[in-house]
Formats: C-alpha cells, sequence, structure tokens
C-alpha cells in the first residue's frame, strides 16, 4: 500500500505537467494565429488604394519572411541571454529548455520556401516541375537563398550538438545573407544599405529574442526561489537593450530616408503601401518603447522589481507583432526606385 501513493502522486504530477504544457502550447497558438494573419492579408490591405500592385504571392512571401525573422531571433537571444547570465550572483545553473533546435527547423523551411519563389524567378511556383533547383547557382539571390538553406541546417546541428555557441556562425551568415538581399547591386551605394540592414537586423533579433529568452530564465529561476538573480539578468538585459533600441531607430530613419527623401517622407507614410506598413512599425517601436521604459522604472523603483515582468511581457508581445510587420514590408513594392 505504501508504493501506491507515490506512484499516484507522481501520475498527478506528470498530469498536471501534461496540462500546462497543453495550455502554454494553445496560448503561443493563440498568439501566433493573429500574427500570422499580419503577413497574409497585410498586402491587400496596405496596397488598397494606392493604385500601386503586389508581386505575386505577396502574402504567402512576407509570411516565409516573418518565420524567417522569428526563427533567427530565437536562437540568437539565447545566446545573447545566456551569455549576460554567466557570472550573475545568485543564478541557478538551471536554464529553460531551448527552443532553438525548432527554430532551426522553422527558418530552414522558411528559408527552403522562399528558395522555391526565387528558383521559379520570383514568381510563386505551382508544381515542382516549375522550380529549377541548378538555377539557383547561376544567380545572385539563388545563391543567397541556398546559402540561409544551409546556414539554418547548420544552426540546427549546432543547436543539438555539445557546443550550441557555434549556432552564431550560421546565424551570422543568415543576417549577412539577408542584408544582401535587400540591396542588390543595381541599387545605389548598395553597400551603406547593407550594413544599415545588417546592424538593423542584428540588433532587432537580439533585442526581441533577448527579451523572450530572459523572461523564460526569468520564470523558470523565480520558480526555484531566485527571483532577486532574475531581476538582475532582467536588469543586464535592459541596460544592453536601451543601445539596441537606439541601434534599430538609428538605422530605421537612415534607411527610410534612403528610400523617401525628406521632403516626400510624410505624403508617402499614407499614399504608399511600403510607407502605411512602415508607419505601422514606427507606431509599434514606440509602443515597445514606452513598455520598456515602464518595466525598467518598476526595476529601479519598486519594492518588488520582479513586477517588471508584466510590461516586459507586454513588450516582447508587442515585439513579435512588430517582427511580423517587418516580415510584410519585405514584401511590399518600394516607394521609388533608384
Amino acid at each position: 500500500m505504501t508504493s501506491i501513493r507515490p506512484t499516484a502522486e507522481a501520475d498527478g504530477t506528470r498530469g498536471t505537467g501534461r496540462r500546462t504544457g497543453t495550455r502554454r502550447a494553445a496560448a503561443v497558438l493563440a498568439l501566433l494565429a493573429p500574427a500570422a494573419l499580419i503577413p497574409l492579408l497585410g498586402p491587400s490591405a496596405a496596397l488598397h488604394g494606392t493604385g500601386e500592385a503586389a508581386a505575386p504571392g505577396a502574402g504567402g512571401i512576407a509570411l516565409l519572411r516573418t518565420v524567417l525573422f522569428a526563427a533567427l531571433c530565437v536562437p540568437v537571444g539565447e545566446l545573447f541571454v545566456n551569455r549576460l547570465a554567466r557570472g550573475l550572483p545568485g543564478a541557478p545553473s538551471d536554464a529553460p529548455r531551448s527552443w532553438a533546435p525548432y527554430a532551426a527547423v522553422a527558418g530552414f523551411l522558411a528559408a527552403l520556401g522562399l528558395a522555391s519563389v526565387v528558383a521559379t524567378g520570383n514568381l510563386v511556383p505551382h508544381s515542382p516541375s516549375q522550380i529549377d533547383i541548378g538555377g539557383l547557382y547561376g544567380t545572385r539571390d539563388g545563391a543567397l537563398a541556398l546559402l540561409e538553406v544551409n546556414a539554418f541546417v547548420l544552426a540546427g546541428l549546432c543547436a543539438l550538438g555539445r557546443r550550441p555557441g557555434r549556432q552564431f556562425w550560421p546565424l551570422a551568415a543568415v543576417v549577412c545573407a539577408e542584408a544582401l538581399r535587400a540591396h542588390p547591386t543595381t541599387e545605389h551605394t548598395p553597400l551603406i544599405g547593407t550594413g544599415l540592414t545588417l546592424v538593423h537586423l542584428t540588433s532587432a533579433a537580439l533585442w526581441t529574442g533577448g527579451l523572450l529568452h530572459a523572461l523564460r530564465t526569468l520564470r523558470l529561476w523565480r520558480r526555484a526561489g531566485a527571483g532577486a538573480a532574475g531581476a538582475g539578468l532582467l536588469g543586464r538585459y535592459a541596460r544592453v537593450a536601451t543601445g539596441l533600441l537606439a541601434a534599430v531607430t538609428a538605422t530605421g530613419v537612415w534607411s527610410t530616408l534612403r528610400r523617401m527623401p525628406a521632403d516626400t517622407v510624410l505624403p508617402q507614410l499614407t499614399e504608399t503601401a511600403y510607407g502605411r506598413t512602415l508607419l505601422a512599425k514606427v507606431i509599434l517601436v514606440a509602443a515597445v518603447a514606452v513598455l520598456a521604459l515602464w518595466a525598467r522604472i518598476r526595476l529601479r523603483r519598486a519594492p518588488d522589481p520582479l513586477t517588471a515582468y508584466v510590461p516586459a511581457r507586454g513588450e516582447v508581445i508587442v515585439l513579435g507583432v512588430a517582427v511580423a510587420v517587418s516580415g510584410l514590408l519585405t514584401a511590399l513594392p518600394l516607394p521609388i526606385r533608384w
């Protein structure tokens, strides 16, 4: 009889864990579903009344780019926050379960989908016979698309290996490929544009993915009774995030002025699809900045610094929406041509 009770308790614990995991999965899906609608339905809404025409399959391409960006943010944020956590006084040795392998799979599938579009001359393929895999090696965009596919494969293998820190190199390759892809050689001063995108994308990935992993770590440590260490980790992240916000803002403004001359910015923010989407992104970033400031004030002045978790959680949700809007932005026609 004495052996039955521990077994029942263990079964109850496992059942509770399963129910908690199911609820969390349902909550994640509930958040992802509206986010997926932004790139899928966004092109038609942004283009309405502008007289501009969207590229074929713009919604699908925007969704793939959103998944690719999100898949980049997750492992970059994990590497970043794990480094911040080193040497933190009172920090437990426990860490949240890594999402990097799942992100690598999602990134691989998204990159593969985008490569298939490039292989058909930037058209959405309707059958495998339309995809010219060999043609990818002969074009700049094709080579960059293949680089991203292979980089996510390597990142996944590194995440599953003994030294997950090696993910840095394939993830850096994805960032470089995206920066080069966004600025073709026919553009005026493409190197400047590539550099701006490189800094912008790196800072955004560290900011978004870092906050997500910091909150996951904080929740785990709080349950282990190490809430003070969790608050310290969030404080370390907040100090770096200030610089990341400045970098995102500066590179975003500079990139905007390169695409929209200063005297045309205001009209184009309402009269072009690119401008409208950019305006939505600016509003989201402003909301994120307010939430970040609120969280930092609570960290410094509140009797319980852990109350900063609430605005920080809102911040990461808005950042997720901003990632979806960024994916949409890449699929819309540029406001001017070089």
